[in-house]
């Protein structure tokens, strides 16, 4: 009988890190977690201790071992290492390995007057031509840009060609090699707003323009490859290869198994992130979506589009903890249902501005419709509804920008749970929805990056058996007609508060 084998994943989130130990069936077998301090500063600069990561990584990794271990397992066991991480976070370093910066997070706003400067230097469509990306300071150059400019030693050691820049996985990679990989992926390098979608390598002309030519770069590889081998600062006894490295959202899609263009998740949080596979070339959006490198392996990099929704599970919490509607957002399932409709009461949760596809990031939030026959249920089922038409309205715009029909959109993330909000989603969509058993989908698409890399699995098609047999189908119900309705009184209140 074949012995089962392992494979070790590192999910690094921004709060905490996750390690799990899949067996080659994709099923969990150990966990490990450790918390993760962040700093977040009135002037909404968002900082991590770059040691800090690394330590709790291997704090994470030793927890999962051991519990591993008590079960009766070897070390040996285990095969290789995936690795999903936080994007957009980055740091510096020199080579020694010492962080000469502070871990600068994804959240971080410090650049945003550098990003103005850009728009206005016209570099906006050049930036979007070249990369697929927007200038902003979610992606990690224009923070970059900052550093230096308020570090003139900094800037000198830069331009003398001393320091090293990473996003959060080329990072561990440098650090759990002790210093001889110097390596990220392709979804990880486009993120940082220097790497070219078409070329598949850093740009030199966006480099010599922001003054970063001198700037040590990372090797760039697909997603799935022989990243380098590490003992884990002596948590196993032999080197383990590391197969796999990819941002943390990428690893989501590929987890959920979108492996073919039309395919796609929404991960439903505080906000939702939402990719679309687009094939094997990349799209400009016409509607307000970004383009990216969905994952790549040795043969094959898939694309997508990508769209954020700034305001989900957050709605929810206005509602608890400023109207104190409920006293815990699992109560909004029964609230909702306890109502035949939304009696023409909608949300708009424009609390943050509007993402995509509407990019109305001044809006306010409101709510319309409202009689003095409204009741709290009203407010909160308009509350759970804002969420599908949200997405509803992103996925109508990848569909335009893609010119062919939406296959399969895999759900995931705690409102995914909601089961008033699943089943409009899947009615008002008019397509089955997938759902995991497992919820940790970006450790486990590591973990099949990883799996690929070593050869524990043949192919992509493997996976998607694999998928299948993992995952739950919820069908639309073709007699649902309401929910289309519903959906143009909610372009109607867009219209009306615009």
């Amino acid at each position: 009988m074949n012995r089962k084998q392992y494979l070790l994943a590192i999910d690094q989130g921004t709060s905490s890190t996750k390690t799990i130990l899949f067996d080659d069936a994709g099923e969990a077998e150990a966990r490990g977690s450790a918390a993760l301090h962040t700093e977040a500063f009135p002037n909404g600069f968002v900082e991590q201790d770059p040691e800090g990561i690394y330590r709790n990584v291997l704090e994470s990794v030793r927890q999962c071992l051991e519990v591993f271990m008590q079960k009766g397992h070897t070390l040996a066991e285990i095969a290789a290492c995936g690795i999903s991480n936080q994007r957009e976070t980055f740091m510096l370093w020199d080579e020694q390995g010492r962080a000469v910066s502070p871990a600068v997070v994804w959240a971080c706003k410090r650049s945003t007057g550098i990003c103005d400067e850009l728009k206005a230097a016209g570099q906006e469509a050049m930036i979007r031509q070249k990369t697929g990306l927007i200038i902003d300071p979610y992606f990690s150059a224009t923070k970059l840009l900052w550093l230096l400019r308020n570090d003139a030693d900094l800037q000198r050691r830069v331009d003398a060609g001393e320091i090293y820049f990473g996003t959060v996985d080329c990072w561990l990679l440098f650090k759990l090699t002790e210093g001889r990989q110097f390596r990220t992926d392709h979804t990880n390098a486009h993120r940082t707003l220097l790497f070219n979608i078409h070329t598949l390598d850093w740009d030199r002309d966006i480099l010599d323009r922001w003054g970063l030519s001198k700037l040590r770069l990372p090797e760039v590889q697909p997603s799935a490859f022989a990243f380098g081998h590490s003992n884990f600062a002596g948590l196993f006894p032999e080197a383990l290869p590391i197969t796999a490295m990819i941002g943390d959202s990428h690893a989501a899609a590929f987890g959920e198994g979108c492996f073919a263009p039309g395919t796609g998740k929404v991960t439903l949080g505080t906000g939702s992130s939402i990719m679309m596979n687009i094939g094997d070339q990349p799209l400009t959006s016409a509607n307000g979506m970004l383009t990216t490198i969905c994952w790549s392996i040795s043969d094959r990099v898939d694309y997508a589009l990508e769209g954020a929704i700034v305001a989900c599970g957050s709605t929810l919490e206005w509602l608890k903890n400023e109207l104190q509607l409920f006293a815990d957002p699992t109560e909004t399932e029964a609230m909702a249902q306890s109502v035949p409709d939304n009696a023409g009461v909608y949300l708009v949760p424009a609390f943050s501005g509007l993402g995509a596809p509407h990019w109305q990031m001044n809006r306010r939030a409101s709510i319309v419709g409202m009689t003095f026959g409204t009741t709290k249920n009203h407010i909160v089922r308009a509350a759970l509804e804002s969420i599908p038409y949200q997405i509803k309205d992103v996925m109508e715009a990848m569909q335009q920008d893609m010119g062919t029909p939406l296959r399969e959109i895999a759900v995931n993330g705690g409102i995914s749970n909601n089961q008033f909000v699943i089943r409009f989603l899947t009615d008002l969509l008019e397509l089955d929805l997938k759902k995991k058993k497992n919820t940790d989908v970006s450790a486990l698409g590591a973990a099949y990056l990883a799996g690929l890399e070593a050869g524990i699995y043949s192919g992509i098609d493997q996976l998607v058996a694999l998928n299948r047999a993992q995952t739950e189908f919820i069908r639309p119900d073709p007699d649902n007609t309401l929910v289309r309705g519903f959906y143009r009184g909610w372009q109607h209140a867009l219209q009306a508060g615009n």
